[in-house]
């Protein structure tokens, strides 16, 4: 049953019918104790005074049997239940009512007693006049008491079952009635655009669908911030394309249309800077959108950060090749880290591209480490401008570009950084150096391990494999840990 209203009714149906239905046995067997307890009274009352009315011989035996039978009962239908036998102590029957069988109502000498007589129970209580050497027994018939407890019954049954339909209907209206704000609820969103992400109303809203008001208001408004971020990302990302593309065309019109060997190659290292701008923006996007998306290449393995480091960074010697120099420190041969090495290397490489193309070329990159807790921090170190306070808590926005840029920057560099630290559990920290330049710390949670041959990594498995290469959006073969 996959209808809330239906089973809330059938739930509340089931409910009230077992309720009910405890209630009537509860009654029957309420009112069938209280049935007997009255009518034995009665028995006890009838045959005392049968044998009271004997022993004061203020009237015949024959004639005190019948005093019982006449008495009127507690309905019409019941009058003459009590049946009455007066017997001599040597066994001779001395009277009896009209109801009343022949054969003795019960042997038993005093008190309560049942008996069973022509198929049917009699509940019988019996008193012994000593003084006259008699016997007074007066019964019940059980199935006249059972049909008495069963009238009842009946009485409190019937009218259950011609209010049980109204009792089904009423239950019905007040299921659609209470689950009316949910249906509301569900026509609003059906009915509205697939663009209107606006919050659902949370006025005078049942405090049952409050929390579900607010998910969904909470779900709305994070598909919103996503839409923008996605919209501002296409436009953000179409403008920085639009500029290199433009520079592109005009330094090939250049090219063409001059006849000056020096302005041509000129216009040709041009063309060379504008695609090498293109291609590096592209790749960040591409490495942006897997590292949202989660998409690495592979999972956490044993790599040597030494390792990596000193691959990146033959790699950005490759590609800028007169920007600053790359030093790596030698301590980081020694650490070992149990890491995703594709985040690793997203993060660390788009750190050393930053500090490359901000640092001026007489003065290196340092690229050292410092243990922490039970975490390593990668350290890099340039000598550039830095980055201006008022701007240091913007920088990890997607192509935000401060006022010291640089021509090759996209905005991008330390927002893919801070993505991926993320991404590994970790944190990025930037902060100006106090004796000039700029430090930009990764920060990693996996503890350091001891170290493996250099030149090889070792796989979780424990076997050495050398370190497989991928190629850039350039083309040009970059190494990645596994």
């Amino acid at each position: 049953m996959k209808s809330i209203r239906s089973r809330l009714f059938m739930i509340l149906m089931i409910t009230t019918g077992v309720v009910w239905m405890s209630a009537i046995a509860w009654i029957y067997l309420s009112t069938r104790a209280e049935v007997e307890r009255v009518l034995d009274a009665r028995l006890i009352e009838a045959a005392r005074m049968v044998s009271s009315l004997i022993t004061s011989q203020e009237i015949d035996p024959k004639r005190a049997a019948q005093i019982p039978a006449v008495e009127p009962t507690m309905h019409a239908s019941y009058d003459r239940q009590l049946s009455c036998q007066i017997w001599a102590l040597d066994g001779t029957l001395v009277g009896r009512s009209d109801a009343a069988p022949a054969t003795p109502l019960s042997d038993a000498q005093d008190g309560f007693s049942e008996t069973l007589i022509g198929g049917e129970t009699w509940r019988v209580y019996a008193v012994v006049n000593t003084d006259l050497g008699m016997r007074v027994l007066v019964g019940d018939n059980m199935r006249v008491r059972d049909r008495l407890v069963a009238d009842v019954i009946r009485g409190l049954a019937l009218p259950a079952l011609l209010i049980l339909p109204i009792l089904a209907g009423l239950i019905w209206l007040s299921v659609r009635k209470g689950l009316g704000p949910l249906n509301n609820m569900a026509h609003a969103l059906e009915t509205r655009s697939a663009s209107d992400l606006s919050a659902l109303p949370d006025v005078d809203t049942p405090s049952e669908i409050k929390p579900v008001i607010r998910s969904l208001n909470g779900l709305f408004g994070r598909v919103h911030a996503a839409r923008e971020r996605e919209r501002d990302f296409t436009a953000f990302a179409a403008h920085e394309l639009r500029t290199p593309i433009a520079g592109l065309k005009t330094q090939a019109q250049v090219a063409l249309g001059s006849e000056d060997p020096g302005i041509r190659a000129n216009a040709l290292r041009q063309i060379v800077v504008g695609v090498d701008r293109t291609s590096r923006l592209m790749r960040q996007l591409t490495d942006l959108t897997n590292a949202e998306r989660g998409e690495t290449d592979s999972d956490n393995h044993r790599v040597n950060l030494g390792k990596l480091a000193s691959r990146l960074a033959d790699d950005i010697r490759q590609h800028y090749p007169g920007a600053a120099l790359l030093e790596i420190d030698e301590k980081l041969h020694d650490i070992d880290l149990d890491i995703d090495p594709s985040l690793f290397m997203l993060a660390t490489r788009n750190l050393m591209e930053n500090a490359v193309l901000h640092s001026r070329v007489e003065s290196p990159v340092h690229c050292g480490m410092r243990l922490e807790g039970d975490g390593v921090a990668l350290t890099i170190d340039d000598s550039g401008p830095g980055i201006p306070e008022d701007e240091l808590p913007k920088v990890c926005e997607r192509f935000y570009r401060g006022r010291n840029k640089t021509a090759m920057g996209s905005g991008l560099g330390l927002a893919i950084a801070d993505l991926a630290a993320k991404r590994l559990g970790g944190s990025l920290s930037l902060k100006n150096r106090p004796e000039g330049g700029f430090r930009a710390e990764l920060h990693l949670n996996a503890a350091p391990s001891s170290t493996t041959p250099r030149g090889e990594f070792r796989h979780n498995d424990g076997e050495l494999s050398p370190l497989p290469v991928v190629a850039d959006a350039k083309g040009d073969r970059l190494a990645h840990e596994r």
